[in-house]
């Protein structure tokens, strides 16, 4: 079975979309990326806030967003040389505006009805909400995938995708698949170096390792409840963002923006490797994924934090890492078709296992 994943995570950039082929075990086929344009991107960024016309904004932005997706599906499949009626189903996140299950939703923009209009292909979409109507927070879901993929009867293995934010697998032979968010990915590096320097991201974590860590802001960073709070959790731009930053920053000195980036490096950095030896002190292979895989201070870092556990790419595991999201929600549509339940309530904290997403057919 064939199956597409698209996902557009939070830090908006573009569109990742994977070709899986689904037997007995997952492989990836093909990929491939479609940019976000800039006007679009704002547009989504302006819905994840309260505004004026929401409703007839939000749909517009979703069907410019489902316009965007089904071409970046044509490209794909003109460039395997497959036909729609190949596909199974598409597995779409959708862009994430609001996410909120402390107060019972989560919303993500999609239009699954008009991709399935414009591909002619079958659409899963909907995944969160199932999970958050049974308690959960409607995140991480991509636990149970990791597991599929990277489980190992040898170690103690956690899997790290930070992209906008980051989330951590915990997998171990004999134990019930966990996970939670840790907090910021690159969210906060990506919205301070675009705010002083117009960058998208900071490349290499470059810009971050020319400060120096300011202690005191590091602490007070660290001092939000989210980071005392334990698992399940899950957090998103409606906490942190570019306002809250300015908010702790204006309770202290003024530092150099390099050191400011500097130190939302290690907030990222700390909050992931606290996170990790308190659920598993005894993890010994740490694998990266997402768009933070590529951020060389970051990883630095994080193996520095975690000197008993590996550090690597899960690239050094057959899958490469800025895909195993996308994948996953193209695993996702093949256990929401086969009446699979993919969520864990030991990661969400829903009453049980529930069947994820909603199916618009071809």
């Amino acid at each position: 079975m064939l199956y597409l994943g698209v996902m557009s995570g939070t830090s908006l950039d573009g569109l990742d979309i994977a070709l899986i082929e689904q037997g007995e075990h997952t492989r990836l086929l093909a990929h491939h990326y479609q940019h976000l344009p800039d006007a679009l991107r704002e547009q989504l960024l302006a819905l994840c806030s309260s505004g004026p016309d929401e409703l007839a904004r939000a749909a517009v932005a979703e069907q410019q967003w489902a316009h965007l997706v089904a071409e970046g599906v044509h490209s794909l499949l003109a460039e395997q040389n497959l036909q729609p009626q190949a596909i199974r189903a598409i597995g779409s996140h959708g862009q994430t505006v609001r996410h909120e299950p402390a107060r019972g939703f989560t919303i993500q923009i999609s239009n699954a009805a008009l991709l399935a209009e414009l591909t002619g292909i079958s659409v899963v979409a909907d995944f969160r909400r199932r999970d958050v109507a049974a308690g959960g927070q409607g995140a991480p879901l991509v636990p149970a995938f990791h597991e599929a993929l990277f489980a190992s009867r040898d170690a103690a293995r956690a899997i790290l995708n930070v992209g906008g934010f980051s989330n951590l697998s915990l997998l171990e032979e004999g134990k019930p698949a966990l996970g939670f968010d840790c907090g910021p990915g690159n969210v906060l590096m990506d919205a301070w170096i675009q705010h002083h320097q117009g960058h998208a991201y900071d490349r290499d974590g470059a810009w971050a390792a020319s400060g120096q860590v300011q202690d005191g802001l590091l602490s007070a960073l660290l001092g939000d409840p989210f980071f005392q709070a334990t698992g399940p959790k899950s957090t998103g731009r409606e906490l942190f963002n570019l306002p809250w930053l300015m908010e702790q920053l204006a309770r202290q000195p003024i530092y150099k923006v390099e050191d400011v980036q500097a130190t939302l490096l290690e907030l990222t950095a700390t909050s992931i490797a606290s996170s990790l030896q308190q659920a598993q002190p005894h993890c010994s292979e740490l694998l990266v994924c997402g768009g933070g895989a590529h951020n060389r201070t970051l990883i630095e870092r994080l193996q520095a934090l975690l000197p008993g556990a590996r550090v690597s790419s899960t690239d050094d595991h057959g899958v490469p890492a800025d895909w195993v999201e996308a994948m996953a929600f193209a695993w996702l549509a093949h256990c929401c078709l086969n009446g699979i339940p993919a969520n864990r309530p030991e990661v969400t904290g829903a009453r049980g296992p529930r069947i994820l997403g909603a199916i618009y057919p071809a």
